[in-house]
């Protein structure tokens, strides 16, 4: 996404910022130093756009109709809360919240199988049971949701290609791109 660019510089004490359609519309006080604008900027426009994203996303896909389903599986009905997808998880697939049952799902898996979206939200919810991942929560998840090890080679792939994928050269970029994968071919 790119953003056209309006700063008013002000008799202001904070930086404010709100985004609107494509312009981040800033107000700065009157002294602050450039540069440390510049910085403010690119943090308040991330959190904007990720905002601006994260409804959309939740908006696009009912998660929470996807939860319940799987939830279903479950042999006693779990305490679910809040389930929506979060753009601001970068080192987790999905999270959950013991204490009220919420459950926060990384937004790119929006864009992925709903067998591997289902598998993290299995996930998620059997963490509702078992805390940690010992012998009884593995037991419980492969009970309600049997491709859960594959999603989670799926998802060591996805990560693998993600980080790495700038360094790839540009022949192996596009044999991925036009890879199909084997449920396709």
């Amino acid at each position: 996404m790119t953003l056209q660019l309006a700063v008013t510089r002000k008799h202001v004490k904070n930086v404010n910022a709100r985004l609107r359609g494509d312009t981040l519309l800033v107000s700065a006080p009157l002294r602050m130093a450039q540069a440390d604008l510049d910085r403010v900027i690119v943090t308040l426009a991330r959190r904007l756009v990720r905002r601006v994203r994260a409804r959309a996303v939740n908006g696009e896909v009912d998660l929470a109709a996807a939860a319940r389903r799987v939830a279903a599986r479950f042999p006693k009905a779990p305490p679910l809360g809040e389930v929506r997808f979060s753009t601001s998880q970068r080192a987790r697939w999905g999270s959950c919240s013991a204490r009220d049952g919420t459950i926060l799902i990384n937004a790119a898996l929006a864009h992925m199988p709903v067998w591997v979206l289902e598998a993290v939200l299995a996930h998620e919810i059997t963490h509702l049971f078992h805390r940690d991942h010992g012998p009884e929560f593995r037991a419980l998840l492969r009970q309600v949701c049997p491709d859960s090890e594959r999603a989670r080679a799926f998802l060591h792939g996805v990560s693998w290609v993600a980080g790495r994928w700038e360094s790839l050269p540009a022949v192996e970029r596009g044999q991925l791109q036009g890879a199909k994968p084997e449920e396709e071919q």
